[in-house]
């Protein structure tokens, strides 16, 4: 049985195909369009799921969406008519593509997908977030809790899953969000909402919590158990086209951040300071929720669980024996949900009781793939100088390059399903080097400069530089470097303010070691990705350090890379120097001089997806 799991039309529109309870494919339809946490409707995305599974529209069985859109179109209403007259601006923006497609879906999903004339489900958006949350994970029976801006009203949730059945208890609802509140915040720092979050994250170790109680005297009241008001006279983002209102800035001492300007002590303290409150209300929430479930597991999902400093304190804090968090915990990640809830909650099907301390997401290895001779096809049609080599030699040369100090494209197997690059649409460097954080940042990446990277570590090595008691293979957790691999600093280091905390070397391993020595973790094991493991392996042979530098394949306001064409451009318009796709090799020194408005021939082996 083949169900179809859909996500569209907010952020991070995806496609998902369940084959009898398996996760087939799954991919982001930005990844295709090249547009970044594109929201329109995911026709390539599922034009491949529906190609990789082998099968036509009209072999789908089942097709899910993942929201209820009438609902979510009364909460829209009644919140224009309790601000009214003040949203008058936005309900204008907000009903043309509500009236003209939001609220037909059936309709709308039956056109993209000609032949298909089945049942189209509609979980609500909190139980899509559970069921990807506690479907795929290695759990039996397991609390689970969803935290995001918002899905119909629920802007929150928790309950259990137990088996082929999830129910969700209690919800928080709108407007009082706490993937709202931290998304305010990421708009006054300057960044953009919903997808300069992480920015605000990787800026808050630089600050000081010092505004963390004006925050909670002033903008919230949070109880005991996690659950809070909002006080709406500081929001705007109910009935304007901003997130905060002129009284937020009066309590801040000044307007919202300019985007790109320079980056003041105010602004970092306050990034540091909603950050510790999000970490405190999660903490709340999880302890709770452990007393009223009784659960010793507990599985995550929505945008909040994206906040992989919040789950390492989470973690360390032992509330619950376990922790499993969806790889795609965003909106991108309901497609799996929503198919999954099909599956087992709506039809009743049992989960495989053979499954032990094994999730099944593949580790989000769900992508399409490129073999080796259709890379070399692509490289001969446009003329790229390349080698072929052996696995062996690739592996060596690679891991060779990135002692050196290379940079490295690493293009190899399924693409990732999620925000994190895992090892598949990756850029490599060497962790050891002093200098590779900003040259990545400042040369490939284009963005701002204290923005960490994170390490791909072999997990049988992880405990030997981190402190971390399971393994991380999505990269959603932080630990801390061990003590040993720090760095003696001095005085006058200690003292530096701010971003200038950046120049000060903090460990043996200082492009992976935040301020804080955190380090968000990748744990690659060879059973999950034998490839990757080999490449770190042969690192270590060469240098003793079981560890890399891993940050996605991309540069500043494009998406993950997908295709050999999307892989090459990035490799010429950045500072990568060799670009490794599967056994194919190529040095930037050898290229074709390359242009951006040349970029379009690289794309030669990108074919465009269609439904048929």
């Amino acid at each position: 049985m083949n169900i179809l799991g859909i996500s569209a039309y907010y952020h991070d529109s995806a496609s998902c195909l369940v084959r009898d309870g398996i996760i087939i494919a799954a991919a982001q339809e930005e990844r295709f369009s090249r547009i970044k946490h594109d929201s329109n409707f995911p026709a390539q995305a599922t034009a491949y799921c529906l190609e990789d599974a082998g099968i036509k529209p009209h072999q789908i069985d089942l097709v899910a969406f993942y929201d209820k859109p009438w609902i979510k179109f009364e909460r829209l209403m009644e919140t224009y008519l309790t601000f009214a007259p003040r949203g008058i601006r936005s309900f204008l923006l907000a009903m043309p593509l509500w009236l003209k497609k939001k609220l037909w879906m059936s309709e709308l999903i039956k056109k993209e997908l000609p032949g298909y004339k089945g049942e189209i489900l509609f979980p609500e958006h909190h139980q899509s977030h559970a069921a990807s949350a506690f479907f795929p994970s290695p759990f039996d029976q397991a609390a689970i809790l969803t935290m995001d801006g918002v899905g119909e009203w629920a802007t929150a949730s928790y309950g259990i899953g137990v088996d082929n059945k999830i129910v969700l208890q209690h919800e928080l609802q709108f407007p009082h969000s706490l993937g709202l509140l931290y998304s305010v915040f990421t708009y006054y720092t300057g960044f953009k909402v919903n997808s300069g979050e992480y920015k605000m994250m990787g800026l808050a170790p630089y600050g000081v919590p010092k505004y963390m109680m004006t925050i909670l005297d002033n903008l919230i009241d949070l109880k005991s158990d996690g659950s809070f008001r909002l006080n709406m006279e500081y929001f705007n983002y109910c009935s304007g086209l901003t997130m905060t209102t002129q009284k937020f800035h009066d309590l801040f001492n000044g307007p919202p951040r300019q985007p790109e300007s320079k980056i003041t002590e105010k602004y970092i303290d306050i990034a540091s300071s909603i950050q510790k409150v999000t970490e405190e209300i999660i903490l709340r929430m999880a302890r709770h929720i452990r007393h009223q479930t009784g659960q010793k597991n507990l599985c995550l999902a929505g945008g909040v669980a994206l906040n992989c400093v919040a789950n390492g304190f989470l973690l360390k804090e032992n509330i619950f024996d376990n922790i499993w968090i969806q790889p795609a915990a965003g909106d991108a990640g309901g497609a799996v949900g929503t198919a999954l809830f099909g599956w087992y909650h709506v039809l009743d099907n049992k989960r495989n009781s053979d499954r032990t301390n094994i999730d099944s997401q593949s580790k989000s290895y769900l992508g399409p793939e490129w073999t080796a001779d259709e890379i070399e096809t692509f490289c001969k049609d446009n003329s790229y100088p390349y080698t072929r080599h052996t696995e062996d030699e690739t592996i060596d040369l690679t891991a060779e390059a990135i002692s050196d100090g290379k940079i490295i494209g690493w293009f190899s197997g399924r693409m990732e399903f999620g925000p994190r690059a895992l090892g598949a649409r990756s850029i490599l460097g060497d962790a050891r080097s002093e200098t590779m954080q900003s040259v990545i940042n400042q040369k490939v990446k284009f963005r701002e400069s204290f923005r960490p990277f994170a390490p791909s570590v072999l997990a049988e090595d992880v405990n030997e530089y981190y402190d971390l008691s399971i393994e991380s293979p999505y990269m959603l957790l932080t630990a801390q470097v061990k003590e040993k691999y720090r760095s003696v600093i001095s005085k006058e280091d200690m003292q530096q303010s701010c971003l200038d905390k950046l120049k000060v070397i903090r460990s043996k391993i200082p492009a992976v070691t935040h301020v804080d020595y955190s380090a968000r973790i990748q744990t690659v094991s060879k059973k999950d990705n034998p490839r990757y493991h080999a490449l770190i392996s042969k690192f270590k042979e060469k240098t003793g350090y079981g560890l890399i530098v891993n940050t996605s394949f991309n540069k500043r306001g494009e998406p993950i890379v997908c295709t050999p064409g999307d892989a090459y451009n990035c490799f010429m318009l950045t500072g990568i120097d060799i670009l490794v796709m599967e056994n194919i090799i190529l040095y930037k020194n050898e290229q074709p001089e390359y242009k951006a408005e040349d970029s379009a021939i690289s794309f030669t082996a990108q074919k465009k997806l269609t439904i048929e």
